[in-house]
């Protein structure tokens, strides 16, 4: 057996170069079957340790998922805002501990901006219940404080100190700027791998300050307060976005939630953030599931391609084969030495796919945070992603059978005989 192993390294390494892209073409195909379970995995890790230690997200009334994607992870605009007297309402209620009010609506580079109070900083936690930490300077105090999450720090090369422009609106081109009342950084946050390192966080006075000679969502023409008297007027927020509630007891919480459903000042809602992101992932599954299969079809093709180009060869190693034959080599242990050769191809486009989906990792890993916030561990593959792998060396172990019968047929005269 070892001399005949001996000889079919010898014959795989005489043709490195076709199985060497054929090993090629299924490492693109793994490492794309990879990254997708990876990317999957990772967001659906991140979009859960995005808030915790919140029981309810309270709103106006719409869709769950929409008031989950601006309050929490800050998409998508709200359709409507709530009052600010529901908001104090609602804290006054014996069943809550506290609440956070978030305001909404205003942009600085792409990045948005969250209005908000100091019970931010005390009560908001992320992953497993892990507080906010000022990794540099303080939270915000006067009136024009800004302080910013880590990645707006970090990509837009921010430091303590630096005097930044809001912008009215999240999306568009021809944004309106607050040029007459600009912040200054006071804060930045540690990072935290959730929303809360892609936002600008500024006071409610802040927010009502900075539109307080507005009307309609653009500035009044020919009227406008220079900053330092801004404060003179009352800037309590006449309504906000949203609102973080949590509860004494977490037995309350659907008291609280229908309470809130059929709350008389305005239509609101209230959901628990898991509940709402199972829905979220409920939606995404058809698209999850449709790119597994895309990415499954790629490596099925790859993997037809391997059983392809063993099969092509065959006609080139007729003599070769009907050769090992004749030193003693029955027609199992040509079964034997293709499929072995197929499954090493196999192997081994798994091994540099994997490796290959690390080293990408690694790399566009802090690019893939910056840009689209989702962080993507360069880790060794998970159990879902060992399975997904052990497959494809099953399913190529298996297509490598094809060839193999096919070298069981060739008779030791065919191989001798020339052909005319």
């Amino acid at each position: 057996m070892k001399p005949l192993l001996t000889l079919a390294l010898k014959s795989a390494w005489n043709r490195r170069y076709t199985l060497g892209l054929t090993m090629i073409a299924v490492a693109l195909s793994v490492t794309l079957l990879l990254g997708i379970e990876r990317l999957r995995h990772d967001a659906h890790e991140g979009f859960a340790q995005s808030v915790s230690g919140t029981d309810l997200v309270v709103g106006p009334r719409s869709s769950p998922i929409q008031l989950l994607l601006y309050a929490v992870f800050h998409l998508g605009e709200a359709t409507n805002n709530m009052e600010w007297s529901s908001v104090q309402a609602i804290a006054r209620n014996p069943a809550v501990a506290w609440v956070i009010p978030l305001s909404l609506g205003d942009s600085h580079k792409g990045f948005p901006v969250l209005a908000t109070n100091e019970d931010y900083f005390k009560y908001f936690h992320y992953g497993d219940h892990h507080p906010l930490e000022v990794a540099q300077g303080k939270p915000f105090h006067d009136l024009y404080d800004a302080v910013l999450g880590a990645e707006v720090a970090s990509r837009l090369h921010y430091k303590l100190g630096d005097t930044i422009v809001l912008s009215h609106g999240m999306s568009g081109t021809h944004l309106t700027d607050h040029a007459d009342k600009p912040f200054h950084v006071v804060g930045i946050l540690a990072r935290t791998g959730t929303p809360v390192d892609r936002t600008v966080h500024i006071s409610l006075a802040a927010m009502e300050a900075i539109h307080i000679d507005w009307q309609g969502g653009a500035p009044i023409p020919g009227f406008a307060i220079p900053p330092q008297l801004a404060s003179k007027f009352d800037l309590t927020p006449k309504t906000v976005t949203a609102m973080l509630v949590g509860l004494h007891s977490r037995i309350q919480v659907f008291a609280l939630q229908r309470e809130i459903a059929s709350f008389d000042a305005e239509p609101l809602m209230a959901i628990l953030p898991g509940v709402a992101l199972d829905q979220l992932w409920d939606l995404m599954g058809v698209a999850e599931r449709v790119l597994l299969a895309v990415s499954g079809l790629v490596v099925a093709v790859s993997l037809a391609g391997l059983v392809a180009v063993v099969l092509a060869g065959l006609n080139e190693r007729r003599r070769e084969l009907a050769i090992l034959r004749s030193v003693g080599a029955g027609p199992w242990h040509l079964v034997f030495l293709l499929t072995l050769e197929g499954a090493a191809v196999t192997i081994a486009g798994v091994v540099v796919g994997t490796v290959l989906l690390t080293v990408l990792a690694a790399i566009l890993g802090p690019w893939a945070e910056l840009r689209y916030g989702v962080v993507v561990h360069a880790a060794l593959p998970g159990l879902e992603e060992l399975k997904l792998l052990g497959l494809v060396v099953v399913v190529g172990t298996l297509a490598s059978l094809l060839p193999g019968l096919r070298a069981y047929r060739m008779a030791l005269a065919d191989g001798l005989t020339p052909r005319v």
